[in-house]
């Protein structure tokens, strides 16, 4: 009997349960469709995603909490104003637009870029292991307080203008939770998040953490834009997840996107930048040739897969060939 048949077999029952689990029972907001969830949800990281989950502490698996488990936030609750300040005056600068723009170095971003569509930008101050130069330049008193929060992994400014929606979505991997802290905002339930089915409305000065791999959607029904700061902040973890969370943090890495050109760019950012021209043309094959496109994007997709599971296999022969 080969074992690494087994294995195999055991990784897709998992994978499978694992995409089931989230697509169809966790938390109560579902999706339209299972290509809708194929879309919008990152489902190749469902297994991980689902150990993360079963290691998360108990009084944190909820959509939303209170931010108040982060060591030191006072910190940030208590110069909100300091950071609402630099944020304006970033703004003053055209900065937001500028990284929506086609030819920015900002603008490949594998993370956030499908929201530019939408109106939505930011400005990162800092991500996983890199604080950006134009950070240091522009943002230094924000970059300050926010090293006196040692749980915060990344951050950004982003704004929400009036009028604009994020669609339904979830985030792909949940190596941690999400920080906002609202700088400027309507004050209104009519700019707000909803995150699994709960509505989070922005208040000046107002903070919360949710779990950004619910499904969530946000809109600015007003007249006026919305800046707030947006941290990625640790998952209160047992030992097991700990673990996953320092794989993840090599894909997170690899993914930092710059401001401005004295910027670092990560591995996974340039290798979105280096393809996103060849993606660009396949969306006008799209529009002229759908049959065409649907069939070339179904046969990378299972090459992919099918490459995936023949390393996975490779690697379960390897360790069966060297101690069994």
């Amino acid at each position: 009997m080969s074992y690494s048949l087994l294995a195999m077999g055991f990784v897709a029952a998992v994978s499978a349960g694992s995409v089931a689990y989230v697509y169809r029972w966790r938390g109560t907001a579902r999706y339209a469709s299972f290509a809708q969830y194929m879309r919008k949800s990152w489902p190749v990281f469902a297994p991980l995603n689902c150990l993360m989950y079963m290691s998360t502490r108990a009084w944190a698996r909820k959509p939303v909490l209170d931010a108040d488990y982060l060591k030191n936030i006072g910190v940030l609750r208590a110069n909100w104003m300091t950071l609402r300040d630099e944020a304006l005056a970033l703004q003053s600068t055209g900065a937001f637009e500028a990284a929506k723009e086609p030819d920015s170095v900002g603008y490949y971003d594998v993370g956030f870029r499908t929201f530019y569509k939408r109106g939505w930008s930011k400005f990162y101050l800092k991500w996983y292991g890199t604080t950006h130069k134009s950070a240091q330049r522009l943002c230094p008193k924000t970059l300050a307080l926010l090293d006196q929060v040692p749980e915060i992994r990344g951050a950004m400014f982003s704004i929400l203008p009036p009028g604009a929606e994020l669609s339904l979505h979830a985030d792909p991997m949940a190596c941690s939770l999400r920080y906002h802290l609202a700088l400027v905002t309507p004050n209104s339930e009519r700019c707000h998040i909803n995150v699994d089915g709960q509505p989070c409305a922005w208040y000046d000065g107002q903070d919360f953490v949710f779990d950004e791999t619910y499904p969530h959607h946000a809109r600015n029904e007003t007249d006026v834009p919305r800046i707030i700061l947006l941290c990625d902040v640790d998952r209160p973890m047992h030992f097991i997840g700990r673990l996953v969370h320092a794989a993840y943090l090599v894909v997170a890495k690899g993914t930092v996107v710059p401001n401005t050109p004295e910027d670092k760019r990560g591995l996974f950012s340039a290798l979105f930048a280096s393809f996103t021209p060849l993606r660009q043309r396949s969306l006008k094959l799209r529009g002229r040739h759908r049959s065409l496109y649907k069939t070339l994007k179904f046969t990378l997709n299972t090459t992919l897969l099918g490459a995936l599971g023949a390393f996975i296999f490779a690697v379960f022969s390897a360790f069966e060939w060297a101690f069994l």
